[in-house]
C-alpha cells in the first residue's frame, strides 16, 4: 500500500481529503520531504516549511496509532500540525496532544448548474452576481506572455500569505501541469496595459460530479477597494457555471472579513473548514 493509498482510504472515509493539494504535488514529483513516516497503516508528511499532515488508514482507527504518530512528529520538533475537514476525532487528538487552534481556513460552496439545464439556460439561483468593473479596467482571457506578470501580482497581493505568497514560475508550471489545468479559466484584469488582478479557476471531476474551484483571486493592492475583487470573482464564476459544474468551492481565510462578505453576497456558504493546531511551545 502506498501513500496515494492511504490518501484515497481516508478521502473515501471521511469525505475530506487527508493531504492538500501541495503535499499531493510534492509526492507525485518525488521531492525530499522533511519529515515523512509512511506505512500501509498511516502516513506522516511534510514539505518545505508547512505544517504537518497526518492521516491514519480507516481499517486501522482506535487504536492510538494516530496519537503515537504525532507524538512522534512532537518529539522531533514539529509544532504545526493541519486538520482538513477539523473533524472531531482531529479535534479530541489535538487537545489530548495540548494543541490549540491558530488558524482556521473555510471552506465555502455555491450551486452551479441545475440539473437538466444546459448552456446559458439558468435560473437566476445559479446566475453569478454580474457587479460592474472599475472604470478603466479591463477583463480577458490570459495568455502564456502574462504568466510572469500574474506571478508578480501574485506576491503583491499574497505578500502577508504563509503559502500563495511563496508562489513562483516553478510552482506555477507544476500546478499547471495539472491534468485539470486549462488556460481558458485564467482571467486577467488590465489598467493601462498593466495586469492588476487575476481569477484562475479550476474544474476537475470529483466522482460523478464536476466540481468548479475559485481557485486564486488576486488583486494588486493599489487596487483593493475598488470592486475589481468581486468583477474578477463574478466573472471566473460565469465561466465554470458556463462550462456545467454542479457546484463551485473555494478556500478562505476565516478571518478574512471583507473576502466573506463578498463571498457571501456571491452565494457561497460555508461547507467545511481546516484548522491548523500548534503546539505551545
Amino acid at each position: 500500500m502506498t501513500f496515494h493509498d492511504v490518501a484515497t482510504a481516508v478521502a473515501a472515509a471521511d469525505e475530506v481529503a487527508a493531504f492538500n493539494e501541495a503535499t499531493l504535488l510534492a509526492v507525485e514529483a518525488g521531492d525530499e520531504p522533511r519529515i515523512s513516516d509512511v506505512t500501509d497503516t498511516w502516513a506522516l508528511i511534510a514539505f518545505g516549511d508547512a505544517p504537518v499532515e497526518l492521516a491514519v488508514h480507516p481499517d486501522h482507527r482506535r487504536r492510538g496509532l494516530g496519537r503515537a504518530r504525532l507524538d512522534l512528529a512532537l518529539q522531533r520538533g514539529e509544532t504545526h500540525f493541519w486538520a482538513h475537514g477539523d473533524l472531531p476525532a482531529a479535534q479530541a487528538l489535538a487537545a489530548s496532544a495540548g494543541l490549540f487552534p491558530a488558524r482556521t481556513l473555510l471552506i465555502l460552496r455555491r450551486p452551479g448548474r441545475e440539473p437538466g439545464e444546459r448552456g446559458r439556460e439558468r435560473s437566476e439561483a445559479t446566475t453569478p452576481a454580474r457587479p460592474a468593473q472599475p472604470h478603466g479596467v479591463t477583463i480577458r482571457t490570459a495568455t502564456a506572455a502574462d504568466i510572469d506578470e500574474i506571478i508578480a501580482v501574485n506576491a503583491r497581493a499574497f505578500a502577508s500569505h504563509p503559502e500563495q505568497g511563496a508562489m513562483d514560475r516553478a510552482d506555477f508550471d507544476r500546478r499547471a501541469s495539472s491534468d485539470w489545468f486549462d488556460m481558458q479559466g485564467l482571467f486577467v484584469a488590465e489598467r493601462d496595459g498593466r495586469i492588476v488582478g487575476f481569477h484562475w479557476t479550476k474544474i476537475e471531476r470529483q466522482g460523478s460530479s464536476t466540481i468548479g474551484e475559485v481557485y486564486v483571486v488576486g488583486v494588486d493592492p493599489d487596487e483593493q477597494g475598488t470592486g475589481l475583487g468581486t468583477a474578477l470573482t463574478a466573472h471566473g464564476l460565469d465561466h465554470m457555471v458556463n462550462a456545467g459544474v454542479e457546484a463551485i468551492d473555494l478556500y478562505v481565510e476565516g478571518d478574512n472579513t471583507p473576502a466573506l462578505a463578498v463571498y457571501h453576497r456571491l452565494g457561497f456558504t460555508e461547507r467545511a473548514r481546516d484548522t491548523l493546531y500548534v503546539a505551545d511551545r
